[in-house]
């Protein structure tokens, strides 16, 4: 250790000294001298020679170019051809079509039916306008072997105004309609047998009036909006009220933009009776929905990802739900819009309706009970495009699952206590199952031009139900084929096919303990029409319906008109 202390002390010794040496003035003075300053050197650059494009050569085997010469044959040839100045080729303009406003249409044909239609529009200013609608069908029936009477009648009015302003767009309409039907589909052999058949008075009425307004706006946060009123009721005292507000918006949050729908629904009505049991029935709803979603786009993909969450309180039972649903849907462009492919999987809690129960088979009886469909999911896939620029088609399929589905069902026949005029067999009631549907369907549009067009859709289902022995007249199959053709300036026509496949339904005595499960055969209606131009506002109409005279049964009991003519006259004029 004392030795590696020496080396230190021996070394910082030495550097002390040369720095001291370092630090002396010298003695001797700094000697002057002449010093040369030589100019730098600026390099220039040399002349560059061209190389020339024929260079010289001293080859003694070179030889020498040729020079060559051109002559050409030429000689005169006689000619009586003589050029005529070109002329702009015309086209011809299609005609302009003038549109009228308003338009009065009445026609009349066998079964001692009846159509009217009356639409009027009128441009109050530049941003408001005003219009009416009145429309009514009847017939007097004439169906065979109904032994009551089986016509009925169709009357609607309609009002509505408009305005366009700057940022908003809205618009208020409101209608009133009557429906009139007869619970005419008493099988046999009661209607035979029972001679206080021929008595019922089987006629009942329906009253719809709503009130509903609709706006749009342009930069704001909410997109649109909706608020419907309805009172809805019938001849036997019964009656619904709804009220439905709508709203979609965007909600920015951050560098995103989540579109978002809103729901609020209100339902209460009340029957004087149910079915079985001589109590009155009411019911009352009230839901709250909201529907968040988001879309992704990139290149060909587009993807929307949401949820649809419902809130239900059930004011009769004093309940309250709350249920969650997907709202997620997704498609690829493969080839620009000649295949696209598409799917998703959605949800929603279905608001059911006496109002929509009523239009869909007007002869139900007024003593159904309101609830509305849990439909739990809905997953659908499919290919759609145009094969051609005038050739659109759509393939795909969807399985379902719902929970308490409404499904129509014959009411029991009550033969010997047999109260009000719907308790022979003659009307339908609703019940509620959980159902699963798998369906799949196909549909072809051919739009060649204004003047032709062409669409066909067949859809194929398959049910399973839960508590039910079948999915009571739901059909397996529909289909549809409808064309419109104007063949000239003066000449149109047009055509709708239907084809509904078989259905199942029940029939039931109140006295027996065994029922009899029915299947409806399937039926195929054809309808045509066809008219003429007289001129630019008068037109002559013909329509006839059901061609293949077939008698078939919408609804259990329940025949159709067979081959039906109408014929009618359209008018068009501006005020």
């Amino acid at each position: 250790m004392r030795k590696h202390i020496q080396n230190i002390f021996s070394v910082v010794f030495l550097l002390s000294v040369t720095l001291g040496f370092s630090q002396r003035k010298p003695n001797d003075t700094l000697n002057t001298g002449v010093i040369d300053v030589v100019k730098p050197y600026v390099p220039t650059i040399s002349d560059a020679f061209k190389v020339k494009e024929t260079p010289s050569l001293d080859d003694e085997n070179t030889d020498t170019k040729k020079e060559i010469k051109y002559n050409i044959f030429s000689f005169p040839v006689a000619s009586t051809f003589t050029p005529a100045k070109g002329n702009p080729a015309s086209v011809e303009k299609a005609k302009r079509v003038r549109l009228y406003d308003n338009y009065a249409s009445f026609g009349m044909g066998s079964f001692r039916t009846f159509l009217g239609e009356f639409y009027v529009n009128h441009m109050i200013s530049r941003s408001e306008s005003a219009g009416g609608y009145i429309s009514h069908h009847s017939s007097k029936g004439g169906i065979e072997d109904a032994v009551v009477n089986n016509g009925f009648s169709n009357s609607k009015l309609r009002m509505n105004y408009s305005s366009t302003l700057r940022d908003l767009t809205w618009k208020v309409d409101g209608g009133f309609q009557h429906q009139f039907y007869n619970w005419y589909g008493i099988p046999e052999p009661i209607a035979s047998d029972n001679v206080l058949i021929y008595y019922l008075d089987v006629g009942h009425s329906y009253f719809d009036i709503d009130l509903g307004s609709e706006f749009t706006f342009e930069d704001s946060y909410v997109n649109s909006a909706s608020v419907l009123l309805r009172r809805f009721s019938d001849s036997r005292d019964s009656a619904e009220n709804r009220a439905l507000i709508k709203a979609d918006m965007e909600v920015p949050i951050n560098d995103f933009e989540i579109s978002t729908a809103f729901k609020l629904d209100y339902l209460s009505g009340n029957f004087d009776r149910l079915y079985e049991i001589d109590e009155a029935y009411k019911y009352s709803n009230f839901q709250l929905g909201i529907s968040p979603s988001f879309q992704y786009i990139q290149d060909d993909v587009t993807v929307n990802l949401g949820v649809n969450l419902v809130y239900l309180n059930d004011m009769e039972a004093g309940e309250n739900k709350f249920y969650v649903y997907p709202n997620i849907s997704a498609s690829y462009r493969f080839v620009d819009e000649l295949l696209i492919a598409y799917g998703g999987v959605k949800g929603d809690l279905v608001q059911n309706t006496y109002h929509a129960f009523a239009n869909e088979n007007p002869f139900v009886s007024p003593t159904l009970i309101i609830s509305p469909t849990d439909q739990t999911y809905n997953a659908f896939a499919g290919l759609k495009g145009k094969a051609t620029s005038t050739v659109s088609y759509n393939v795909g399929g969807h399985y379902t699952a719902e929970k308490y589905k409404p499904l129509y069902k014959a009411n029991t026949i009550k033969v010997n206590s047999g109260e009000n005029d719907y308790d022979y067999g003659n009307s339908f009631g609703i019940v509620y199952d959980d159902v699963t549907t798998f369906g799949v369907s196909g549909e072809l549009n051919v739009d060649i031009n204004r003047n032709f067009k062409l669409g066909t859709k067949l859809e194929y289902f398959a049910y399973n139900t839960d508590r039910e022995e079948e999915a009571w007249n739901l059909p397996d199959i529909t289909g549809s084929v409808f064309f419109d053709y104007q063949i000239d300036e003066q000449w149109f026509a047009g055509a709708n096919l239907f084809y509904v496949g078989k259905r199942k339904d029940q029939r039931s005595l109140e006295t027996a303990l065994e029922h009899e499960t029915v299947t409806l055969d399937s039926y195929f209606d054809i309808n045509l029409n066809g008219g003429y131009h007289v001129n630019e506002q008068f037109s002559v109409f013909m329509k006839a319906n059901n061609i293949a005279n077939n008698a078939y049964q919408k609804w259990m009991n329940y025949p159709v008109q067979t081959f039906q003519i109408i014929a009618g006259a359209t008018y068009k004029f501006d005020f």
